[in-house]
């Protein structure tokens, strides 16, 4: 059974790890500690994307992915962005979330952003970020 650590949450979902902490005291995201690392089932993160209180503001932190690259005038260095809908029964959307978190953190670099959502039957994934690192990433997603 595939487990989510709060960084993947925070990760996947735009929100911080204080913003996911405020919302274990309340109840709304339920998980266990194991060894002093907070984890989470994939019944447990789906639950939690659900949830009413929740979902809106997941989804204005995934919809400011794409605004904020559409916005940026001046840009360091050139930038992609990719919104992958995956047709996808309900229990492969963990595989394909645990893919995305697993090549971000191998790419170590903070300027990716990413959003995952089960989006009617789809799976959604937005990836923004350094034109490379994106491309890396969709190219090594499409030879697995």
């Amino acid at each position: 059974m595939e487990s989510y650590t709060m960084n993947d949450i925070a990760s996947m979902t735009g929100l911080t790890t204080r913003t996911l902490r405020n919302y274990l005291k309340s109840g709304i995201l339920c998980g266990e500690k194991e060894d002093g690392v907070w984890k989470f089932s994939e019944e447990q993160f789906a639950a939690f994307i659900e949830h009413p209180s929740v979902k809106p503001g997941i989804r204005a932190k995934r919809n400011s992915i794409v605004y904020d690259f559409l916005m940026a005038d001046k840009k360091k260095e050139s930038q992609s962005c990719v919104i992958l809908d995956i047709p996808a029964q309900h229990d492969a959307a963990g595989k394909v979330s645990e893919f995305f978190c697993n090549r971000i953190k191998e790419q170590a670099n903070d300027n990716v952003r990413f959003s995952f959502e089960w989006h009617k039957r789809n799976v959604r994934v937005i990836l923004s970020g350094p034109e490379n690192t994106v491309r890396e990433i969709m190219e090594s997603y499409y030879q697995k």
